[in-house]
């Protein structure tokens, strides 16, 4: 509707190249993912086209393989544990930065929210030379701590997103009513951010399972994640496998993307019951 308005009316030139144009800016962001997934199931080793016979062969040697068994296994391990680190301490920060009267207020929010504009190498780097002193590096709970880092200000967001909306008269009420500052809380504030929380796992885990540039400065070659194992295989030789892996990840962050999706349309529409 808004762009029937703008644009006055459904066959107007305007709006049919607003229309070519998004379909233009889609193709460009997604061709290059999906280009790799017929290539996954090229029988023979090359990354090109025409392909002339299809095969599960890559998928198979994928399956088999120790090493991409371990980077699976490290990758779902390493993005739970640091989902869930973020997820307490992203949720706190944001209860503590929704009050009004929080000192210094827009300073901490840069401070926490820092690691989404800093780049990441410059992240890893410092964390590097932060974790060296105390035997941190090559360890399983350094890399937890680092992809905590940051993955949390990804749940600082949603949560104060939904704190923003927040009526603090119900929490007011609750302990007027003679319940105490936890049972508030469990009752009344934690029902109503749950959604925002959720989101801001989901894009936690997400943020955790693709990082690859913290995997190069901290993990040793037990601690490997799947995009660790991707870079080495780009390096080291070019090994179809990795077209496999690539399809895989693609197909999984696509189906986290959608319930995510999902879960802030869910947000939106009670939102505008509420109103």
């Amino acid at each position: 509707m808004m762009l029937h308005l703008l644009f006055g009316g459904r066959n107007s030139i305007g709006l049919n190249a607003l229309y070519l144009f998004s379909g233009l800016v889609f193709v460009f962001l997604i061709a290059p993912i999906l280009v790799i997934i017929p290539l996954s199931f090229n029988q023979a080793p090359y990354f090109t086209f025409p392909i002339e016979h299809f095969s599960l062969k890559w998928y198979e040697i994928l399956a088999a393989s120790p090493a991409w068994q371990l980077a699976a296994r490290n990758s779902v391990l390493l993005a739970t544990l640091s989902t869930l680190l973020a997820t307490v301490l992203g949720t706190l920060a944001s209860l503590a930065l929704a009050k009004p009267d929080f000192p210094l207020r827009s300073f901490f929010m840069a401070l926490v929210t820092a690691p989404l504009v800093v780049p990441v190498i410059i992240t890893a780097v410092g964390l590097y030379f932060a974790y060296v002193p105390i035997g941190l590096t090559g360890s399983f709970l350094g890399l937890v701590l680092a992809h905590a880092t940051i993955a949390t200000p990804f749940v600082v967001l949603t949560v104060t997103s939904i704190l923003a909306s927040f009526d603090q008269n119900l929490v007011r009420a609750g302990l007027s009513l003679g319940a105490s500052p936890v049972e508030t809380f469990w009752r009344i504030t934690l029902p109503i951010i749950l959604p925002g929380i959720v989101s801001g796992m989901i894009f936690a885990f997400i943020v955790s399972f693709d990082d690859v540039v913290i995997a190069l400065f901290l993990a040793d070659a037990q601690q490997w994640t799947l995009p660790r194992q991707m870079w080495s295989g780009l390096r080291e030789n070019v090994d179809p496998t990795i077209l496999a892996a690539g399809t895989l990840l693609a197909v999984f962050s696509a189906i986290i993307q959608i319930v995510a999706d999902g879960l802030r349309r869910r947000n939106l529409r009670r939102a505008s019951r509420a109103d």
